[in-house]
């Protein structure tokens, strides 16, 4: 199991009013140095945007926990997802989701990395995440909760450990 997270690129969209007109977004580099050097960090990856378990309790549930896990001495919460950042901004609007931020993994990169990428070719959907959460203090993976059953194809969704409730409880101790 790796300690640190891993250093890769995301490609991000971040609103930038100089711009104008109807999409006033640019792109803009950011690395997992930007996301976790010196803060408390909890980031949770899932297989896709707009999926079902993906949409109706994961990410959900992460939003509706949001406050709970900031009492906790989380500075930031972040969804991560096999997507590029034009679906994951998309999806966030689609859920109304205000406090979480998304982070697109379009290629993969960062997922491959920390071993979680698998091939879900029995769905259509390609290369995705395996469904994890972590705590990471100043870039150094504090705890991991992974899905049972990580394997390329499963037949399964399992959705056990790696929700906010089991996060916040983790937290709390």
């Amino acid at each position: 199991m790796i300690h640190q997270v891993p250093e890769v690129t995301f490609k991000t969209r971040i609103r930038d009013e100089s711009i104008g007109g109807d999409n006033p977004f640019r792109w803009q580099d950011v690395t997992p140095s930007d996301i976790f050097k010196g803060k408390n960090v909890v980031l949770f990856s899932l297989p896709g945007a707009f999926t079902p378990v993906c949409s109706s309790n994961h990410l959900p549930g992460y939003e509706a926990k949001y406050d709970a896990l900031k009492a906790k001495g989380i500075d930031e919460i972040y969804c991560l997802s096999v997507n590029d950042a034009f679906t994951m901004f998309q999806w966030s609007k689609h859920l109304a989701v205000e406090k979480v931020k998304m982070l697109p993994d379009g290629n993969g990169d960062f997922t491959r990395l920390m071993g979680m990428l698998v091939r879900k070719q029995n769905l259509g959907f390609g290369l995705r995440s395996w469904r994890y959460s972590m705590h990471v203090v100043d870039s150094e993976i504090k705890q991991m909760f992974i899905e049972p059953g990580l394997m390329d194809n499963c037949p399964e969704d399992p959705f056990e450990v790696s929700d906010a409730d089991t996060m916040l409880n983790y937290l709390s101790q």
